[in-house]
């Protein structure tokens, strides 16, 4: 257990400091700056807490229980700190797609995005070099080096990041309507089940900067095949859950839209 103790101090430390550099944003900054900065922040922390949680997966596996709770109680903690920000491109492409921002503001924060998920794999292997646990130690022994993330075939690994993100979506957009309160509860209830269903094939990432920043530096397939995964999977599942509820569903109902009222939860993930 003093690897698991470890790893959540570590995750800790990365929440910590993006909560610092988000409130001071928040104070020091205005507009698109303070947006991006958020934005940086949330990802930053978002891909930190996933490479750690992963490692820990994969190195000291956890009684499946346990590892879904903790899957569970990061999910709340990172919906009680991300202030709104999506920390996916797919997120900046809705609101473009919604007229909510421009094409160039939504690049803007997708760069951002991005440069955070990089970011996060240097403070992820400046934490492993320093070799607090047995399991950093391992690490480093082999070069910080992941293998193969896929347990399946590229089709099979990318309909499971579709029906992800499908399923992820759907929850975000119906959870307007259950009290406040439970909202994040509700979310936080369906990534560990997401995850459970599907992290055995793809991993379950939904997110393609979560999954630029965790899996495509894994060995085992070309960035190309990891695109068609991560990418392409979860944006055909997240555009097809709002065609469905909101196109399909009303018409053939006559119905009101439903539209998304809390924004869609990346995950945070263990084994």
């Amino acid at each position: 257990m003093s690897d698991a103790y470890v790893s959540l101090a570590v995750l800790g430390a990365a929440v910590l400091l993006s909560e610092a550099t988000r409130v001071a944003a928040a104070r020091l900054l205005s507009g698109v700056h303070r947006t991006r900065v958020l934005e940086a922040a949330s990802t930053f922390q978002l891909c930190c807490c996933t490479h750690e949680l992963k490692l820990l997966g994969e190195a000291a596996p956890l009684a499946p229980p346990l590892g879904l709770a903790l899957t569970y109680a990061v999910t709340v903690v990172h919906l009680g700190t991300f202030r709104g920000a999506t920390c996916s491109p797919i997120g900046a492409a809705e609101s473009v797609c919604r007229g909510k921002s421009g094409a160039a503001a939504a690049a803007a924060l997708v760069a951002c995005q991005f440069a955070a998920a990089v970011a996060a794999q240097f403070f992820a292997t400046a934490v492993w070099s320093l070799g607090l646990s047995e399991v950093h130690v391992r690490h480093q022994r082999f070069g910080f080096r992941c293998f193969d993330p896929l347990g399946g075939t590229l089709r099979e690994a990318a309909a499971v990041e579709l029906g992800c993100a499908f399923a992820v979506q759907a929850a975000a957009m119906h959870a307007g309507a259950l009290d406040e309160n439970l909202r994040a509860h509700f979310l936080a209830a369906v990534i560990p089940a997401v995850f459970s269903a599907g992290g055995g094939i793809s991993g379950a990432v939904f997110n393609p900067v979560l999954a630029f920043s965790v899996q495509f530096p894994c060995s085992g397939h070309t960035y190309p095949e990891y695109c068609f995964v991560y990418w392409l999977g979860p944006v055909l599942g997240v555009a097809s859950c709002v065609l469905l509820f909101e196109k399909v569903v009303p018409f053939l109902s006559g119905k009101t839209p439903v539209a998304p009222d809390v924004p869609v939860v990346q995950k945070q993930k263990t084994q």
